[in-house]
C-alpha cells in the first residue's frame, strides 16, 4: 500500500535502550491520537480481538542534539506537518499534567529534546530528514 503521508521519529543519539523505547512509544503515542493512522482491530484464528495499530510504517532516525533542534524549527515553520516532542526532563515526571507544565517551562529554542515525531507529507519528510541516518 503506497502512502502520501510519512511518520518518522528522530531519537537523540547516546541515549539507553529503555529511553529510546519509551520515547518512541510516547511519541507515537501523540501521532496516534490526533492523526487518523490507525487501523482495524487484529482477531486471530480464535477469534480473540487486539487492539488495532498504525496502517502506516513508521521508521526511527538518531540524531544530535543539534540537529533535533534544527529539525523541530524547520517542521514548525510547515503547517502541513504534525510534530511531537519528548524532552529530557520528562524521565523525571510521572503523570501528563507535569509533563506538561515541565514543557512549558522552556521557551521552544530552550527544550532539551531526546526525541521528536513527524507527520507529514512524503516528500516533506523525506526532504526534511535526508541527512539524518536510520537508527541503528
Amino acid at each position: 500500500m503506497e502512502f502520501d503521508t510519512r511518520i518518522k521519529v528522530v531519537l537523540r543519539e547516546g541515549l539507553e535502550a529503555w529511553q529510546e523505547l519509551n520515547v518512541t512509544a510516547f511519541l507515537i503515542s501523540g501521532i496516534a491520537g490526533t492523526q487518523d493512522i490507525v487501523g482495524e482491530p487484529y482477531v486471530d484464528r480464535d477469534g480473540v480481538t487486539y487492539l488495532p495499530m498504525s496502517r502506516q510504517p513508521i521508521m526511527i532516525h538518531s540524531a544530535t542534539g543539534e540537529q533535533l533542534r534544527d529539525l523541530l524549527k524547520k517542521a514548525l515553520a510547515r503547517e502541513d506537518m504534525a510534530v511531537t516532542i519528548f524532552t529530557e526532563e520528562l524521565f523525571g515526571t510521572y503523570n501528563d499534567e507535569d509533563n506538561r507544565a515541565s514543557v512549558a517551562g522552556f521557551g521552544t529554542d530552550e527544550l532539551n529534546l531526546v526525541g521528536i515525531g513527524l507527520r507529514g507529507r512524503k516528500n516533506a519528510v523525506d526532504r526534511l530528514l535526508k541527512d539524518v541516518p536510520l537508527h541503528k
